[in-house]
């Protein structure tokens, strides 16, 4: 609906937000340059959607009972079972970690040291340090493979298999191992 000043929506200036390495700046037009700039991080764009009413979530598509627009910035992550990050065990008793265990290490390590320096009350640079370098690490995770972010890449230089690379493609856990073999309880599918 138009409004009495000719306005849609609540006619307030909208800003430009714009996606850099992770980050998401917000700037009103034509203060690309200007101090005006603002760093959406998880937490604050956490904040803006939990402020949505549920009108307007219904509006945007959401379901008041089974969904909430603030469901759409992570706050818990789930740690994948052992068996789908195994131990290998090489010659003799030598035995090495899975990459996502790797990974799951350097979160849960970012995270240690970001609630460390939180609770000493450490400079705003060094928590939002932390709080990046977490962010990376959850990313890669997930899917190690995001244009513009280096790869996170083992000791020998290797990049770490992230959770989307062993689902997706001809060898992935969807068309190598469950299309075109006998399981049950799942159907074929065009890809």
């Amino acid at each position: 609906e138009i409004g009495e000043n000719g306005f849609t929506g609540c006619g307030n200036k909208q800003p430009v937000i714009k996606k850099e390495g992770m980050s998401l700046i917000a700037f009103m037009k034509g203060e690309e340059e200007s101090d005006g700039k603002v760093i959406l991080n998880g937490e604050r764009v956490h904040n803006i959607l939990k402020k949505i009413v549920n009108k307007d979530a219904v509006f945007l598509g959401f379901d008041q009972k089974f969904t909430k627009p603030e469901w759409l910035i992570l706050t818990v992550l789930l740690v994948p079972p052992p068996s789908v990050r195994p131990s290998i065990v090489m010659e003799g008793m030598l035995r090495a970690e899975d990459d996502l265990t790797h990974k799951l290490a350097d979160i849960v390590k970012a995270n240690t040291y970001l609630k460390k320096y939180e609770l000493e009350g450490a400079p705003g640079h060094v928590v939002r340090d932390y709080e990046q370098l977490l962010q990376f690490h959850i990313a890669t995770m997930i899917d190690n493979d995001i244009s513009g972010q280096p790869q996170a890449l083992q000791k020998s230089g290797r990049p770490l298999k992230s959770i989307s690379a062993r689902l997706k493609g001809k060898e992935g856990r969807v068309r190598g191992n469950l299309m075109g073999k006998r399981v049950d309880f799942s159907a074929r599918s065009v890809i």
